[in-house]
């Protein structure tokens, strides 16, 4: 695996935030709390987590332009946004949280692959950081966290497993997977693509063995960065 940083507290105003870094790939992580929740959740007592992804217009080696400029959200912003905001929502009790809603902005400043599994990962500190926040200022009576969540990307890379891949082996990468667990162990999201040619099962298990022991590393990692933070 790359070297995985986490940098807490890196904005002043959210309730929760974190500069997460995988290698080159950084991507700023903030969690915002409202005292709301979507329409379709009113008066039911449960709360809502939710994410928004946006790539930089120079976080890749030459200039994109803003998605909003467009007019729209692109098709792999929106799904990489769903996925975020699918992961996180599988650490937290939703009823514990109440009628409020939580949404983290996972904004890439500079890529270098693994920027969906970079989010989630950093995601989940920054939202850890809200609500230990809301703990102790008595928004929230009990603890709704149930575990910590984090994603890894896997692939086959000149016929190796690799694990965490930077751009340069993505692109070489024969398969590609994404991999988002529990801490316990329970697999929230499993994202895999032949890119040349087939995998087998074998490889596929291979894979996952590799990617769940990346995940074990970075919950201790993401555990330390809530400590660091006080």
């Amino acid at each position: 695996m790359r070297s995985v940083r986490f940098e807490t507290n890196y904005t002043k105003w959210a309730e929760g935030s974190v500069l997460v870094s995988f290698g080159d790939t950084k991507v700023l992580c903030n969690a915002t709390v409202e005292d709301k929740t979507p329409n379709w959740l009113r008066d039911t007592g449960r709360g809502w987590v939710t994410a928004e992804y946006a790539m930089l217009p120079r976080s890749t080696d030459t200039r994109s332009n803003r998605e909003s400029l467009k007019g729209r959200v692109g098709g792999r912003t929106h799904e990489i946004s769903r996925l975020i905001g699918r992961s996180l929502r599988a650490s937290v009790d939703l009823e514990r949280l109440g009628e409020r809603s939580l949404t983290l902005d996972c904004d890439v400043i500079q890529a270098d692959g693994g920027t969906r599994t970079a989010s989630v990962t950093g995601a989940w500190v920054a939202l850890a950081i809200a609500l230990r926040r809301m703990r102790t200022s008595g928004l929230l009576v009990v603890e709704p966290m149930r575990q910590p969540v984090a994603a890894v990307s896997v692939g086959i890379v000149d016929g190796e497993v690799a694990l965490d891949l930077d751009y340069r082996e993505d692109q070489r990468a024969e398969t590609d997977l994404n991999l988002v667990m529990t801490a316990d162990g329970g697999l929230v999201e499993v994202q895999g693509t032949a890119e040349k040619k087939p995998y087998t099962r074998g490889e596929l298990d291979r894979m996952l063995n590799v990617g769940h022991e990346g995940i074990r590393s970075l919950v201790r990692l993401q555990q330390q960065a809530l400590e660091a933070a006080g």
